[in-house]
């Protein structure tokens, strides 16, 4: 069993491993042994999560997840199948950690008056900086 949080875990038989070759460093070993491991996880059809946490799921994660709601997970860094299996079930609970996990409602905030008022002085010193600028009298200046 994986556990996500306190509550939810879900069982290693929901879990579909596939192992190919990996890219990058490596000499010889890349060439031969299958070290990248794939995890598969059919979230639609989990038993261990209710439908509510499948859909926050589903949503959060639309980006990993194809058309039929298997949510997938690649993990190659390190040089041994027996590493990546493990890095890849880690960072599918931290996927899901994250997906199940809810943001705070946002509450409404007024504009502080200070900011309000420091923001109307600076208009007010742009508009007058403007003002004299075009105050300037061109056909006396030129007379001289």
């Amino acid at each position: 069993m994986i556990e996500i949080t306190d509550r939810i875990s879900v069982s290693e038989d929901e879990l579909e491993f596939r192992s190919s070759r990996s890219g990058g460093p490596g000499g010889q070993n890349v060439n031969k042994v299958n070290t990248r491991v794939t995890l598969f996880f059919d979230v639609a059809h989990c038993e261990s999560l209710s439908q509510a946490q499948k859909q926050r799921i589903l949503k959060k994660l639309a980006t990993r997840v194809d058309k039929r709601g298997v949510l997938r997970v690649v993990a190659q860094k390190y040089r041994s199948q027996k590493a990546n299996r493990t890095v890849a079930i880690e960072r599918l609970r931290e996927l899901l950690v994250g997906a199940l996990k809810k943001k705070p409602p946002r509450r409404k905030t007024r504009v502080p008056r200070w900011a309000d008022e420091k923001r109307l002085r600076y208009k007010k010193q742009r508009g007058m900086l403007k003002q004299q600028r075009a105050k300037k009298d061109w056909n006396r200046d030129m007379s001289d």
